[in-house]
C-alpha cells in the first residue's frame, strides 16, 4: 500500500512484552461468528458498504488480458444497475476499492480501467508472491516495474524468516495471509492483528490498515468482518484507506444476496451472468 506512516521509531522492547490470551481470543472469535452481525433491514446497506472495501482479485496462472478486462468492468459495475436503482443507490458511485493482479497484468488492468473511464486503483502483489523468498534485488525490481506500469498499491509479501527471527518490518497495511495458504483469514488471528493495530495507534498516533484475504467467500462472512473491524477499531477504520477485503468470489455472493433482498427470490445463474 502507499507509504504514509514514516518516521515512527520501532520500539522492539514494547513488542517483546506483548502477550496473547489465547482462550479469550477464541471466545471472542466464536462470539463474532455465532451471532447475527447486522439486523435484516440493514443488511443490503451493509453489503453495499462491503463492496466498497473489496480488492477484486485474480491471481491465476492462466490470467489473460481478456479476463483482466472483465475483472475491471466488474470492479466498476459490481452490482447490477436495476438492483441499485431499486435501492436508490444507482447514482452513489459504488465500486470496489481496487483491483488486484499479478505485476505482469498491471498494464492490462490500467488500460481496461482507463477505457472504462474510472479511477479505481490498481493493486499488485509483488516481491516474490506468494512465498517472498526471492532475492531482495529481484523483489525491489518487481515493485519498481509494477509501479512503472501504473500500480498505485503494492501488496508486499514479507520475507517471513525475518519475522520468525525477530527482524521486524514496518508497513502501512497488515494482511492476514496471501490467500494461497491452506489456512488463510481466520477470526482469531484477525482479532490479535486488530488489537495490535489499536495498541500501535494509541502508542504512536499512526493508523495502520487491515486486510483479511483468502477464504472470504460469502456475504455473511463479509458482514462478520465489517462488524469485527467496527467493534475493535471503530467507525474511523471503516473506509477503504484503512480496511480492505481481498477476495475473488465474494462479490458474486453479495450480488446474489442483494438480488434476493430486492426481488424476494434467489437468482438463477443467467440472472447474474457477470458474477
Amino acid at each position: 500500500m502507499s507509504a504514509h506512516n514514516r518516521g515512527t521509531e520501532l520500539d522492539l522492547s514494547w513488542i517483546s512484552k506483548i502477550q496473547v490470551n489465547h482462550p479469550a481470543v477464541l471466545r471472542r472469535a466464536e462470539q463474532i461468528q455465532a451471532r447475527r452481525t447486522v439486523k435484516k433491514e440493514w443488511q443490503a446497506a451493509w453489503l453495499l458498504k462491503a463492496v466498497t472495501f473489496i480488492d477484486l482479485t485474480t491471481l491465476s496462472g492462466d490470467d489473460t488480458s481478456s479476463n483482466i478486462q472483465r475483472l475491471c468492468y466488474k470492479a466498476k459495475y459490481p452490482i447490477r444497475e436495476d438492483l441499485l436503482k431499486a435501492l436508490n443507490m444507482y447514482d452513489k458511485g459504488i465500486t470496489t476499492a481496487a483491483v488486484c493482479v499479478y505485476p505482469a497484468r498491471v498494464c492490462d488492468a490500467v488500460k481496461a480501467l482507463k477505457a472504462a473511464g474510472c479511477n479505481i486503483p490498481v493493486a499488485s502483489v509483488a516481491t516474490g508472491f506468494p512465498a517472498g523468498q526471492t532475492h531482495l534485488k529481484t523483489r525491489l525490481e518487481e515493485i519498481r516495474l509494477a509501479v512503472e506500469d501504473g500500480a498505485t498499491e503494492i501488496d508486499v509479501v514479507i520475507n517471513r524468516s525475518l519475522v520468525l527471527t525477530g527482524q521486524w518490518e514496518g508497513s502501512d497495511f497488515i494482511k492476514t495471509s496471501t490467500g494461497k495458504e491452506t489456512v488463510n483469514a481466520t477470526f482469531p488471528v484477525a482479532i490479535v492483528m486488530l488489537r495490535a493495530i489499536r495498541d500501535f495507534f494509541w502508542k504512536t498516533g499512526n493508523k495502520i490498515g487491515f486486510k483479511p484475504a483468502g477464504g472470504i467467500r460469502s456475504a455473511k462472512d463479509s458482514l462478520a468482518w465489517l462488524s469485527l473491524v467496527k467493534e475493535e477499531l471503530g467507525d474511523e477504520w471503516l473506509k477503504p484507506e484503512l480496511f480492505r477485503i481481498g477476495a475473488s468470489t465474494l462479490l458474486s455472493d453479495i450480488e446474489r444476496q442483494i438480488y434476493h433482498h430486492v426481488t424476494g427470490r434467489y437468482a438463477a445463474y443467467h440472472d447474474l451472468p457477470m458474477s
